[in-house]
């Protein structure tokens, strides 16, 4: 977890976990699926500094909730929205990535 300089201080652990949530919570990955919420955090490692940035780079260790269906699952879904790209909401938990909202 990358963080600005300008968010150091006192509350910076409160910080890095608020930017966690907005930066994984809702996203998708082929390995994990779809990150429901963060439910907890580990640990916070000891921050590494970037040259020429002043950016500390923070390893996270955090548990969550994900959800990934697998090929031929049968799901029960009410459909909230559809584009060119996919269908919409699954069991009123909302999840995106890029363009797609399910």
């Amino acid at each position: 977890m990358q963080l600005h300089p300008l968010h150091f201080g006192r509350d910076l652990r409160e910080k890095l976990v608020s930017k966690l949530m907005k930066d994984v919570e809702g996203t998708c990955s082929g390995r994990h699926g779809f990150v429901v919420a963060i439910t907890g955090i580990e640990n916070v490692g000891k921050g590494i500094i970037r040259d020429g940035t002043g950016f500390v780079t923070f390893p996270v260790k955090y548990q969550c909730v994900v959800f990934r269906p697998f090929k031929g699952e049968i799901l029960e879904a009410v459909v909230s929205m559809v584009n060119k790209f996919c269908i919409g909401t699954i069991k009123g938990v909302s999840m995106r990535r890029g363009a797609c909202s399910l």
